[in-house]
């Protein structure tokens, strides 16, 4: 069986192909044979005899019956080990536990809570002239937060809590201190000009009676 010489970028496969044909060799003797032609200088490889007119050079020295015997044995066991390796390999992953399904984020985790808390701080930076309103902006704020971020699950069951409380829970509402303005003094009456008077009373120029 001639093979042509290898090129530079198949020489490092040269030793394993000449290793496949000494075991593949069936004569005792079996050995390789460079082959150069003296003409063109084309190289090939045989396990037999090269072609005429060329020049042959071994590569690979015959062996002994007991030597390829040997190297039949080494490749026996290197095969029956990998395949040894192989199953203890498979086995172990068989019993690898499965790995765990990546964990979905949380309602606390989501884009919607980050939105509702970010528009709850806003409304709580703000400052409003009507109370009332700017109270019921806060409170449905405040239930947007918690829906988003607790899951309509928890959500609903704070609700149902809320709703069992003897008085609802309303937003906290601090009314800004206003001062007092102190009530203007009372005018004195005029005092009344009296115009006659006897033994018991006066009387004035509206004819209003005075006791004397």
């Amino acid at each position: 069986m001639n093979v042509p010489a290898p090129s530079r970028h198949t020489r490092p496969a040269l030793l394993a192909l000449l290793g496949a044909l000494c075991l593949a060799c069936a004569p005792a003797q079996a050995q390789v044979l460079r082959c150069t032609d003296p003409r063109t200088g084309a190289i090939s490889y045989t396990d037999g005899a090269c072609d005429a007119g060329r020049q042959a050079k071994e590569v690979v020295p015959a062996r002994s019956p007991e030597e390829i015997a040997r190297d039949r044995e080494r490749t026996a066991e290197a095969l029956a080990r990998k395949a040894q390796q192989q199953r203890e390999e498979a086995a172990a992953a068989a019993a690898r536990p499965a790995p765990a399904p990546a964990r979905a984020p949380g309602p606390g985790e989501t884009v919607q809570c980050a939105q509702s808390r970010q528009q709850l701080q806003k409304l709580l930076n703000q400052a409003s002239d009507d109370t009332q309103a700017y109270s019921l902006q806060i409170a449905a704020a405040q239930r947007q937060m918690e829906l988003d971020c607790l899951g309509p699950q928890a959500y609903g069951e704070l609700e149902q809590s809320r709703n069992q409380q003897l008085s609802p829970a309303m937003p906290y509402i601090v009314v800004p201190h206003r001062p007092v303005r102190p009530a203007p003094p009372a005018r004195p009456q005029p005092r009344p000009e009296i115009t006659q008077c006897n033994v018991f009373r006066c009387y004035d120029r509206q004819g209003n009676i005075y006791p004397r």
